[in-house]
């Protein structure tokens, strides 16, 4: 297959990475799923997917990338299961060689696959020229994962039930605040995390403003990730205390950390010192994106 940057109906998309600035766990439902309150931010940053259309029917993906080789390009990925749920929708047989350039850790609560798969069914949208109802997207998202709607519109917003009850929520302050997202390098089993929790339900998310989020805000999978994963708590430790810092809280299941900062110059810094304590741990340095 040839590679799509030398192809002239080449199709550019970013799978910006998903944070979750707040994260309440407050009930298992009766479907196994569990009932969350949380306010999801994306990065300006994230994996990146190219497309170009091909008129055979098939879906051909080649991953590469820092983290390509944690990923298998066959029909479990989430690129392929969302160009195929398009494909079943439409009804015919448009085909696309894909391209995912993996640049964010596999496994790592910052929403990798399922902002993969949103970025998918966005890419391939505009590739095919789909004309589909915001509710049928929407609807072919929740199928492929409980963050994927979410990561469709990939704008500040207030996430309910197992993800699929979503309503823009700008909090003044926090669209395009600096951002830094670090990862030790280990994964954590989503699956896991949720069975550690304690199942005590701590009270509701009040995302009302910048200031309630960060002193009230919290994860409640930060404690049984922890357990899978103690450097978690190496991680926050070494966050803590920089120059400007305004909150530093781990993401959805882990293992990945952020930390907002009330400039670029302090997010540097502390960048810059993170990376010299820890080499081998992977650092990002962004913005809150806005919509």
């Amino acid at each position: 297959m040839p590679h799509p940057d030398l192809d002239a109906g080449l199709m550019i998309e970013t799978a910006y990475a998903k944070v979750n600035v707040a994260l309440h766990v407050r009930a298992r439902r009766d479907d196994g799923y569990h009932a969350l309150e949380s306010l999801f931010v994306f990065a300006e940053h994230g994996d990146r997917l190219t497309a170009v259309a091909t008129d055979d029917g098939a879906i051909d993906l080649v991953i590469d990338g820092p983290f390509g080789s944690g990923l298998e390009a066959g029909p479990d990925n989430l690129v392929m299961k969302a160009a195929r749920a398009l494909q079943a929708y439409l009804g015919d047989q448009r085909g696309a060689a894909i391209r995912l350039t993996k640049i964010l850790p596999v496994a790592s609560g910052i929403g990798g696959g399922s902002a993969d798969a949103a970025a998918t069914l966005r890419l391939l949208a505009r590739l095919w020229d789909v004309r589909i109802e915001a509710e049928e997207l929407a609807g072919l998202a929740l199928d492929l994962g409980s963050d994927v709607p979410a990561c469709v519109a990939s704008v500040t917003q207030m996430v309910t039930g197992r993800g699929e009850r979503l309503r823009p929520h700008p909090v003044e302050g926090l669209d395009g605040m600096a951002m830094l997202l670090v990862n030790p390098g280990v994964g954590v089993s989503t699956a896991q995390v949720f069975n550690g929790w304690d199942r005590a339900d701590r009270g509701p998310l009040d995302a009302t403003s910048l200031k309630t989020l960060v002193a009230q805000g919290r994860n409640d999978l930060e404690a049984p990730a922890i357990a899978a994963a103690p450097v978690i708590a190496q991680l926050l430790g070494a966050l803590e205390g920089h120059d400007g810092l305004v909150l530093a809280r781990m993401s959805g299941s882990g293992a990945t950390c952020f930390a907002l900062f009330d400039s670029d110059a302090a997010m540097a810094d502390a960048a810059m010192a993170v990376q010299a304590a820890h080499r081998d741990w992977w650092i990002m340095e962004t913005r809150i994106r806005t919509a």
